[in-house]
Formats: C-alpha cells, structure tokens, sequence
C-alpha cells in the first residue's frame, strides 16, 4: 500500500508542476522494462504510430493501444479493457515510471528506452533448441501450490516463441530468447507482465516463474513429445445431488438475471465464469462474441458471470462496461463478485459446483436447463492448435445440443 501511495503522489507531483512544454511519445519503437524480482528485467517492446496510437509485441500477437494521455511532462499509457496503466515522465526521448495496478495495489518500475527493437540481449548463440513440448510442474514439492503444465515452444536460431498451458489456460504469448544454456521470455498485456527465466539441457529444464514484481514459483520441465494435459471438461463438475444451476446476479442496469428468466426459456445457455481483469477471459470473449453474433437467432444464449477485484459495486460495473464497449459484447455481463477474484468466494456464490478452479470457466445447459458439460479454463490463440481444437468441439457440442 505505501508503495502505491508514494507512486500516486509522484503522479500528482508531476501534475502539479510549473507547466512546461507538452511532450509527447516520438514515432517509432520503444523498448520497455519492468524491474520484477532478483534484479531480473521483464522487456517488452512497442511501437508508437501517432501521439494516441502504439502497438505492444508478444510474437504473434499485437495489441493496439489508444487510450494515451497526455499531462505536461508525463503520459499515461492504458492497454484496452484492463485497469492497469503504465504512468512516465518523459526523459528526452524515453521514460521512467510505473505499472500501476490500483484496486490491487501493485507498483511495479517501468523505463522504456526509445529506438531500441531488442527484447533480449543475447551473449553467445543457444547451446540447445527448446523447439518441442515439455512436461512440467510449477511449484513442485510444494504442497497445495503445486501445478502441472505444458511448455510448447518453437525456436528459430536464438529466438524462441511460445506458451505454457495449464489445466487452467495459458501463460499467453511468450517471445524471449536461448542464450548459451539460459532461456528467457517474456509478455506484457496490459493485464498480466510475465517473465520466464531457466537452465536448460537437452532435455531438462529448471527455472523461475516471475508475475510482476510480486510474485514467483520454481518450475522444472522434460521433454515429452507425447504428454498431455487431463481433459478440460472433466476438472470441474456439479455436485452429487445437482443437475442444473441457479444463480441471481444484477446487470448494470440493476437488474437482477436469472436462467429462469423468459429470455432463457427453451435455449441452449452458455455461462461464462469470468472476469474483465482476466487475459484468457478477454480471449473467450472475443470469441464468444462473434459466434453469438454469428448463432443467437439458432436459439442459443450466453450469460456472462463477472467476479472482479475492483473494490467497489461502481468500479466493477465501470470495468464491467469498457469490456462490453470495448469488444461490442451484445450479450448479457452480470455482477456476481466485487471486491476479491477468490475462487473460494467465487464457489460459494455457486455452491452446486465442486469448486471453481479457473477463470474462465464455461458451463453448457441445454433446452431443457439440466448442466450438459463444464469446460474448466480456456486455451487461446497462443497455444495454436490446441485453440483451434476448441473452437471446433464448442461448435460440435453447442449444434448437437440445438438439435435435440
């Protein structure tokens, strides 16, 4: 919290001065860092196009900003839909400052040197090729905290791309390098600033997981060209007794939905358990929304369940809005949760669920109301394959069901 106040009254501070000549962001690349733990730099880069528009990199994936603003000597930098912003005083032609993270109280330090286009800076040239899957385990022998997952990477001379996918979602787009036997990567979306560092063998890996500069975990990885992940639709389950859901949320005009509301009557529903501050949230919604676009007149309904850590009923509803501006999202977002994501919290307020084990999470009800399937978290466009192997068996199921 006092790491929050001091960086607030820093902005304030720079607003507060003797006006100056406005600055603005020059044209042309940046090469930011936020400093996580270990002294350890999480870069990134991005590309300024005009004063109000840039674009961040993650490999394959481009994220277009436009909500940029200006103060004196000082920009403002918000990535779409999330609440995090990147606040900087301009220092010639680069910056320094923070990503600020307010409900959750983060500050993490942030610098962006302009006219440098190298995320990494490589040493020597790579002693392996990650190229391949990797069975691995965050957090191993830790108790309750321990996870598995699966790395998927592709490498080309000393660059390396890809992702790690839990039974939960995936670690988004991932680009870094090998360097000798060191392998770094790294993504920053505005949401989520991820840095991956490790050891690597032929056949081994051992390394750190950082988020932000608040937390990290140990991973260890090996090659396993066959290993798999448990089923996504096989995690989360309703409880011995149930066979429907019941819920009353309000909507941001107060009023309260249900699935016994007329709307629902006789349709394949679709409810999504998300948040607006969650990555692999934003990537269902993309897609939940063209197919609703696409589908709604065939008979099929999706209700989204927001649970959000905005501290107040106001703030979620606000994030709640952008979201639904932002990605023209025509079907319903309700307001399940404020003030915590706690997935405990999160069960309680579906109590006939076992647990609720990710976000998101996406619960298939047929014509009739009863609880077809649950599809515990979501594998986006990063993980490729595995994204397009969604797609094609939600299309299968949600047919099949409007069929019957």
């Amino acid at each position: 919290m006092k790491k929050l106040m001091v960086s607030l009254l820093v902005i304030v501070m720079w607003n507060c001065e003797e006006k100056k000549a406005q600055s603005y962001l020059e044209l042309g690349t940046y090469r930011a860092v936020l400093e996580v733990q270990d002294d350890e730099k999480l870069p990134f880069i991005f590309e300024v196009a005009s004063k109000d528009e840039l674009k961040i990199f993650n490999a394959e994936e481009i994220i277009e900003v436009d909500e940029i603003e200006y103060r004196n000597d000082s920009v403002f930098i918000k990535a779409p839909v999330f609440e995090g912003y990147i606040a900087a005083k301009f220092e010639g032609k680069n910056l320094e400052g923070s990503f600020i993270k307010e409900s959750l109280e983060r500050v993490v330090p942030f610098t962006a040197e302009y006219g440098n286009v190298k995320r990494f800076y490589p040493g020597t040239g790579p002693a392996f090729n990650v190229s391949g899957n990797w069975e691995t385990v965050f957090s191993k022998d830790s108790g309750g905290d321990e996870y598995i997952a699966k790395g998927v990477f592709k490498q080309e001379g000393n660059i390396v791309t890809g992702t790690f996918r839990t039974t939960t979602g995936d670690y988004r787009y991932l680009e870094g390098i090998m360097d000798g036997n060191t392998m770094k990567l790294s993504t920053f979306d505005g949401a989520h600033a991820f840095l991956f560092t490790a050891l690597v063998s032929d056949s081994t890996m051992e390394g750190t997981f950082y988020s932000g500069n608040h937390w990290k975990e140990p991973f260890v990885a090996k090659r396993n060209e066959n290993y798999e992940l448990p089923s996504s639709n096989e995690l989360t389950f309703l409880k011995e007794g149930y066979d429907s859901l019941e819920f009353s949320f309000p909507d941001e005009d107060g009023n309260m939905v249900s699935l016994s509301d007329e709307r629902f009557d006789n349709k394949v529903v679709i409810v999504q358990i998300m948040g607006t501050w969650c990555p692999n949230c934003l990537d269902e919604s993309k897609y939940y929304t063209k197919y609703y676009q696409a589908n709604a007149e065939r008979g099929v309904e999706i209700i989204a369940l927001a649970f959000e850590y905005a501290k107040t009923e106001e703030k979620a509803f606000a994030s709640i809005k952008r979201l639904r501006e932002r990605l023209d999202i025509a079907y319903p977002i309700l307001l399940a949760q404020y003030g915590t994501s706690s997935k405990v919290k999160a069960q309680e307020k579906l109590p006939m669920l076992n647990h609720v084990l990710s976000y998101p999470t996406s619960i298939f009800i047929d014509k009739t109301g009863k609880v077809r399937k649950i599809h515990t978290g979501f594998n986006g466009p990063a993980t490729g394959e595995k994204y397009e192997e969604f797609k094609t068996e939600f299309e299968s199921f949600v047919g099949k069901l409007l069929q019957e």
